[in-house]
């Protein structure tokens, strides 16, 4: 059932970093926004995927993790009010007789608004379910896909399964906190950057973790909790593992829904757009951040931060067709810094 439709300058798709600041730009320029994302709060795969972890390429923080750089980003939106609704998706999406977008989400929403950006980084990001008997009933209890909050995991007996950068990052971050913790990897070769396997190498001399060659067999435990596994070993024969916390680390599969359906221009699985202006093929619809290409495309959270400015200000004649923009620096231009909410200095 679909409620009243709610009327707003612009439907940014995606409430990650490059989404946040988008919201930023467009503030700056008197556009308002609502945000959707089908995730359960702000900051996409910095808070899915690494929220505590450092990030060192954000301009002017020489270290921040993605939980901080959400924080920040949201805060810096605030004064431009945006409405956030998560939990939710873009189902539908049209053009009206009168040039503007209805976006109808899975909640029964329904917005109008000449502009929509889609923000959406790579897509939905679906962790890949390792072929193991029975997990499904330890998942989100004993068995966890991503680490958002490494206390979590404190004092607990952690495998952690991988040979990517996924693994070998995590087994460095939550060997000091766990009780004990053992690597399991297929092979002895890993896919990861030369300086962490070593360090995890290191760590096994020291006799601080264990790495086991093999493939996890199967689960132990009851009521969603483990209380170990068993790994098939490559070199023949089984072993079974003390285990309270499992972290398997298969990677991950993008799933673009139904953005794959709006008419849009894709390479591969990104929206080809203009450099010059982040135009997709359909009017009034622009896409910055992972989920777009073009040529040259660095794949940067500073990338799509430049994105979002190019994309504000060139869209905004698409909401305010008939206005002069107000162009300047934050710095000194008076009607920015009331948009803000801060006095002159």
């Amino acid at each position: 059932m679909v409620n009243e439709v709610i009327a707003t300058d612009a439907v940014v798709i995606g409430a990650g970093p490059i989404g946040l600041f988008t919201v930023f730009e467009l503030g700056l320029l008197g556009i308002k926004c609502h945000v959707i994302d089908n995730l359960d709060r702000a900051g996409g795969q910095c808070t899915q995927l690494y929220p505590e972890k450092p990030i060192f390429d954000i301009p002017s923080r020489p270290r921040c993790t993605g939980q901080e750089l959400t924080d920040d980003l949201l805060e810096q939106a605030s004064p431009f009010e945006p409405v956030y609704h998560f939990n939710d998706q873009v189902q539908e999406l049209w053009r009206q007789d009168n040039g503007r977008w209805r976006v109808l989400t899975a909640a029964g929403l329904a917005f109008e608004a000449p502009l929509v950006v889609v923000a959406a980084g790579a897509g939905s990001f679906v962790p890949k379910r390792p072929p193991i008997a029975g997990i499904e009933a330890y998942e989100d209890n004993s068995v966890f896909y991503a680490v958002r909050r490494m206390e979590a995991f404190r004092d607990k007996k952690v495998v952690i399964v991988g040979g990517g950068d996924s693994a070998l990052d995590w087994v460095l971050s939550l060997q000091p906190l766990a009780a004990s913790l053992t690597l399991v990897h297929r092979r002895e070769e890993f896919r990861a950057a030369p300086d962490s396997v070593e360090r995890m190498k290191a760590l096994v001399a020291a006799g601080k973790m264990r790495l086991v060659t093999g493939t996890i067999g199967s689960l132990i435990g009851a009521d969603g909790q483990l209380s170990a596994v068993t790994v098939k070993l490559k070199a023949g024969g089984e072993e079974t593992l003390p285990c309270n916390a499992l972290l398997p680390f298969f990677g991950l599969k993008i799933n673009l829904g139904p953005l794959a359906e709006w008419g849009l221009t894709f390479e591969h699985t990104r929206i080809l757009v203009d450099p010059g202006t982040f135009a997709t093929n359909l009017p009034g619809i622009y896409a910055v951040g992972d989920i777009c290409t073009y040529p040259g495309k660095l794949k940067l959270i500073l990338s799509g931060f430049h994105e979002a400015a190019v994309m504000a200000h060139a869209a905004f004649h698409v909401v305010r067709p008939n206005e002069k923009i107000v162009a300047g620096y934050t710095t000194t231009n008076s009607e920015l810094q009331r948009r803000l909410g801060v006095e002159a200095e």
